[in-house]
């Protein structure tokens, strides 16, 4: 009897609840939206049409199978098919093995064609490899990724000592 007593008790605020609730949904969403977000939003758009673009030949690269310890490299190229200049602030790889050659902080005009080094040390790194390097830049994303992809085959000797390594430690 008490809970119902209780609940007999917020019928008025409940009552309100879904009022106020049937209200709100009663507007047109075109009535919600506001002028000045949408200037905003058309001067935000306006503003990224005269961004650069960095549009790349290809963005991956598969080296194919190497043996561990090849040093391999590869280069991406792509053309800033923006309305200004393009620059390119850093570009990291995922590990220590890939690392990246690039036009740092050097403007790249509409138009310009530019590439990127990568090179990979497969030194320690049997199987399969696959790694990617961030460029962050003055695009409308701010960033964009390679990737590059290898089958590493294990050099014997360092295999053995690996397995060996591994038998110790499970001793």
């Amino acid at each position: 009897m008490f809970i119902f007593e209780k609940i007999y008790k917020m019928k008025p605020f409940v009552l309100a609840l879904v009022a106020l609730f049937m209200l709100s949904c009663s507007q047109s969403a075109s009535k919600k939206v506001k002028q000045e977000n949408v200037e905003k939003a058309t001067a935000q758009q306006e503003a990224n049409e005269d961004l650069p673009v960095m549009s790349f030949e290809r963005a991956e690269h598969d080296f194919g199978t190497i043996n561990e310890g090849d040093i391999v490299e590869t280069s991406f190229a792509f053309t800033n098919t923006g309305k200004s200049d393009l620059i390119i602030l850093d570009a990291r790889g995922s590990c220590g093995c890939t690392v990246p050659e690039y036009p740092k902080n050097t403007p790249i005009a509409p138009g310009e064609t530019r590439e990127i080094k990568v090179k990979f040390d497969s030194a320690n790194k049997p199987g399969n490899q696959t790694k990617t390097v961030t460029l962050t830049n003055n695009t409308e994303r701010g960033r964009d990724i390679l990737r590059i992809k290898t089958m590493v085959t294990a050099d014997p000797v360092k295999e053995q000592q690996r397995q060996a390594a591994r038998n110790q430690m499970n001793q």
